[in-house]
C-alpha cells in the first residue's frame, strides 16, 4: 500500500517467509520518514526496501486516515521474534551485527535458552560514525563465511538502513534485516516498555521520559512535521 509516497507492508507478520531469494526488509515510523526528507541515502535505503513495515503508530493513523484501511503496527521486536521463530522450526542460522559485546552476549545466553535449534554469530562493529573500508570488509567476510539465514543488524538509524542497503549485493543471507534498539530489548540492557503502553499506542512515552534528550526531537519535532505532512496529502488527495 502507498503511504506518503512509500509501498508499506500491510499485511500480516505471519505471512513472511524466509525464502531463496534475498530480502531487505526495513521499518518506517514517522520519525525516519522525516529524517529521509532531509537525507536522500536514508530515502533511497527506505524505497529499495523489498519490505517496509508499519513501525508506529503515525503509518497506522496514515493509512487509516489516506486509505480507509485497517493495519496493524509492527515494530522490528516483532519481526525479529517472528524470524526466529521460523529458524527455531527450521533449524536455521542467524547473525547479529551491531551492539557491544556485552550486548551481544546476553543476546547469545537468551538465544540459546529460548531457541535451541538456532545456530547464532556475533560481531560487534567498531564505534564510529562510518566504517572504513577495512572495517567494512571484516564485517562482510564475518557475515558470508558464516551464510546465515537471516542478518540482523541493529545500529543506530539511519546508519543501519543505509549500510545494509549499500552492501546488500555483496552479504550472502536470504534475509537482512534493521532493527536498532531491538538488540537492547531482547538483551534486557534496555526495558521496553509493557504491553499496555503498546496496546494504547503510547509506546513512546516511557521511553521520552527515559531518555527525553535522546528522543525529544523525534517526538516534538517529528511528529508535528509528519502529521503537517499527512494532512497535506489528506487535502491533496495524495496517498
Amino acid at each position: 500500500m502507498q503511504i506518503m509516497s512509500y509501498n508499506v507492508f500491510t499485511d500480516d507478520i505471519n505471512t513472511l517467509k524466509i525464502t531463496d531469494k534475498k530480502q531487505i526488509i526495513n521499518t518506517i515510523n514517522p520519525h525516519s520518514y522525516v529524517t529521509a526528507k532531509s537525507d536522500p541515502a536514508f530515502e533511497t535505503a527506505l524505497r529499495d526496501s523489498d519490505i517496509l513495515l508499519p513501525d508506529g503508530s503515525g503509518i497506522v493513523i496514515a493509512a487509516q486516515k489516506l486509505h480507509g484501511a485497517q493495519i496493524k503496527k509492527i515494530a522490528g521486536f516483532d519481526l525479529h521474534i517472528h524470524l526466529l521463530k521460523l529458524l527455531d522450526a527450521s533449524g536455521g542460522k542467524c547473525f547479529y551485527m551491531g551492539a557491544s559485546q556485552n550486548t551481544l552476549d546476553k543476546i547469545k545466553d537468551k538465544l540459546t535458552a529460548e531457541y535451541p535449534n538456532i545456530t547464532a554469530a556475533f560481531y560487534s562493529p567498531p564505534f564510529k560514525p562510518q566504517f572504513s573500508d577495512e572495517d567494512n570488509a571484516a564485517i562482510l567476510k564475518a557475515v558470508n563465511d558464516f551464510e546465515p539465514d537471516v542478518l540482523f543488524v541493529g545500529m543506530t538509524a539511519p546508519k543501519q538502513e543505509k549500510w545494509l542497503n549499500e552492501h546488500k549485493e555483496s552479504l550472502n543471507t536470504k534475509i537482512g534485516c534493521s532493527i536498532g534498539a531491538v538488540f537492547d530489548f531482547y538483551a534486557g540492557t534496555v526495558v521496553r516498555p509493557s504491553q499496555f503502553w503498546i496496546d494504547i499506542h503510547l509506546e513512546w512515552l516511557p521511553r521520552l521520559l527515559k531518555e527525553p534528550k535522546r528522543l525529544w526531537r523525534r517526538n516534538f519535532v517529528s511528529t508535528p512535521v509528519f502529521l503537517w505532512d499527512l494532512m497535506k496529502y489528506k487535502i491533496g488527495g495524495t496517498k
